[in-house]
């Protein structure tokens, strides 16, 4: 029995260690969500990941919840050969995929709930890891990442960011005497984007919001019905609480 509790425990760290792993960079806060950055959001989606990326859990007429009508998600969200009912895939084959870039890309259907770990939610981590792509050209794809070292994905948002290049300097190891480690000093901007920074963050917020949303497009209706739940339950108790005290004040 307490060989089976330490294996248990032992597989349960394993994804903490994962994720610890991703979590060395500081994570910044993603800004909320509202209907008109979720649309924003919508449209980014569709136009930067959807060429790739897969959402087979979400469904076109569903983003009528965030305030489309259907002829706004026909007229601007929609390829040709899709209808408002069909679920958000992509056109390229898992075959096409894997030989273009080593893998399959993953469906984004609850991504924003996939990357949160004890490091932060995941539309954190997405926020941030969103905005701190680099030019590398020792990576096949000739971009790296901050939040996700030596990542297989290109930086697909750059013609909006711009291209950046990250600046590391060489220091003393603090755990280990006369070992060098590359500290990480901050990006260089070698090429504007279509946005400035301030608008580039604000896209990428967008788009996270989206994100997040479509990992749980109900989630609003749920915190909504959580109130009303435990406003009942605390007039139920009260009630409860004064009814017990009118039966048993007669019995002696």
């Amino acid at each position: 029995m307490k060989l089976l509790k330490k294996i248990i425990a032992a597989v349960a760290f394993v994804p903490a260690l994962a994720f610890a792993s991703e979590a060395t960079y500081p994570l910044d806060r993603a800004p909320e969500a509202n209907l008109a950055s979720l649309q924003n959001g919508a449209k980014l989606f569709v136009n930067y990941c959807l060429n790739c990326h897969s959402a087979s859990s979400m469904r076109y007429n569903r983003l009528r919840d965030i305030g489309l009508t259907e002829d706004q998600i026909k007229n601007n969200l929609l390829f040709t050969s899709d209808k408002v009912g069909d679920l958000m895939k992509t056109a390229i084959s898992a075959k096409d995929a894997t030989e273009w870039f080593g893998a399959t890309p993953p469906d984004l259907s609850v991504i924003a709930r996939a990357k949160s770990s004890g490091a932060g939610p995941g539309a954190d981590w997405l926020y941030t890891y969103l905005r701190t792509f680099y030019q590398d050209d020792t990576r096949p794809t000739g971009w790296n990442n901050m939040v996700f070292p030596n990542v297989g994905m290109p930086h697909v948002l750059w013609e909006l960011q711009g291209v950046q290049t990250a600046k590391f300097v060489e220091e003393e190891d603090a755990h280990e005497k006369g070992k060098k480690v590359h500290k990480f000093v901050g990006f260089e901007q070698t090429k504007p984007g279509k946005l400035s920074k301030v608008e580039y963050d604000r896209a990428v917020g967008d788009l996270v919001g989206f994100l997040n949303w479509m990992a749980e497009p109900a989630q609003d209706t749920r915190r909504r019905l959580g109130v009303w739940v435990l406003l009942f339950m605390g007039i139920f108790v009260v009630l409860a609480w004064r009814l017990n005290a009118s039966y048993w004040k007669d019995v002696k």
